[in-house]
């Protein structure tokens, strides 16, 4: 007979704030080991957690996913033995040292609920490293390094300048920009930036749902760049548009205030559901519809087309810091085929003399201008629209050929610009 006095004893609870350091834990896997884009992955990672929670996790991967490479060369040249990239420990030091020495966190609390991250693991070598980390202050370098691979592409495509330009916009989440429907006057506005008609630039950190207006749906957010493309199509008086690839539905916002008839496609259910929920948050009209544009078509000719394609998504790493560490090569080729495959389709549903509007937010030239030009070779009666310079806000020029490309760098001072490229393209008149 077992000794009553030798009790098994209970497992101890997890310190505070574990729940969430392990929500971020299963996104950084998600991340790496699956590809999962971070915003997806957040929804299973973090269910359950109160909002604050829920929002910490995000926050935790996405420093972890900035800092990454310099994490590793601080991790890697502490140890003697380089830790494997795929064991639990890198993973459970990776995020502590993000809090540490990016979010800065309390020691105590960081060190606290990292342990339990590692149970039945080497408990010591991480209690040793953040410790180390404590004692030795530790510190990162001022711009953040992108992975090795996406800048020596970059480097080929644009050269070495661009690449460190595209670091400095790495290392901090860029600021809030918000599009209006209509032109916003002083009040609670004045102490914003305005880099555009209908645009305000506002400091990062601010709770979205909080501002002032977000009720009454005068704004939406969107970057800058972002609003680029329905900005090239000027005002719509009353005429028909065709807004491709439109979700979650900024471009779609901003064409309805503009005087468009808009018809807002998109393949994804949840993701038209945001767009019309963003719709009626502003009271802009817009006519919806659900279809693959691969076998979908509209009844007859519009006067113009928006495809905004879907893309890699390397011009918007900013804000998604996931998406180049999940990117490759491959991944680039298949989203251009597929590029090619929408832009000729898109091009059967413009009117005469209309307007199609071709963008990405891709930094990669294979989605941009080498697309473009290779369309035009299958199309000879199409031709370019060229963008004029006082078609665009201060700081952005088109190219030679009358492109558009927001590069890394552009607006620096001002907080910068996501990646776009885009083309604005005239189909044939009548015969």
């Amino acid at each position: 007979m077992a000794d009553p006095r030798k009790r098994r004893r209970p497992a101890e609870a997890d310190p505070p704030g574990t729940a969430s350091r392990r929500a971020a834990l299963r996104l950084l896997d998600a991340v790496l080991r699956r590809g999962d884009p971070l915003d997806i992955a957040a929804h299973a990672a973090t269910q359950g957690l109160p909002p604050a929670d829920r929002g910490f996790a995000i926050a935790i991967a996405s420093e972890t996913l900035r800092w990454m490479g310099d994490i590793d060369a601080l991790i890697d040249g502490a140890t003697e033995q380089v830790l494997p990239e795929d064991v639990k420990s890198r993973a459970v030091l990776r995020l502590a040292l993000a809090q540490l020495l990016v979010l800065k966190t309390s020691p105590h609390a960081v060190v606290s609920t990292a342990l339990p991250l590692v149970a039945g693991g080497p408990r010591r070598l991480v209690h040793a490293l953040l410790s180390r980390a404590q004692q030795e202050e530790w510190s990162l370098p001022e711009n953040a390094s992108l992975p090795e691979a996406v800048a020596e592409r970059w480097a080929a495509e644009w050269g070495d300048a661009i690449v460190a330009a595209a670091a400095t916009a790495w290392s901090a989440p860029p600021p809030i920009d918000l599009s209006f429907a209509a032109e916003p006057d002083g009040g609670d506005w004045v102490e914003a930036t305005a880099l555009a008609p209908l645009h305000r630039r506002l400091p990062r950190g601010q709770a979205v749902e909080a501002m002032p207006g977000y009720r009454e749906g005068g704004w939406w957010v969107q970057d800058l760049a972002a609003s680029l493309p329905a900005r090239l199509l000027g005002p719509g008086n009353g005429q028909s548009l065709l807004d491709l690839c439109a979700a979650p539905g900024g471009k779609t916002m901003q064409l309805a205030a503009a005087g468009w008839h808009v018809v807002a496609v998109d393949s994804s259910a949840k993701r038209l559901g945001r767009l019309s929920d963003n719709l009626a948050r502003t009271g802009l009209r817009a006519e919806i519809v659900q279809g693959d544009i691969r076998r979908w078509q509209p009844d007859a000719p519009v006067d113009a087309v928006l495809l905004d394609a879907s893309c890699s998504a390397t011009g918007i790493f900013r804000r998604h810091p996931d998406v180049l560490h999940r990117v490759e090569p491959r991944q680039v080729e298949e989203m251009a085929e597929l590029q090619g495959e929408l832009l000729a389709r898109a091009a059967q549903w413009v009117k005469p003399g209309g307007t199609l509007i071709y963008a990405t937010c891709s930094l990669e030239r294979a989605e941009g201008e080498d697309q473009v030009a290779a369309f035009l070779d299958w199309h000879r009666d199409w031709a370019i629209a060229p963008v004029t310079p006082d078609e665009l806000p201060d700081g952005i020029v088109p190219d030679d050929k009358g492109f558009v490309r927001t590069l890394p760098g552009v607006l620096a001072d001002a907080g910068g610009l996501d990646g776009f490229f885009i083309a604005r393209l005239r189909a044939p008149s009548a015969a």
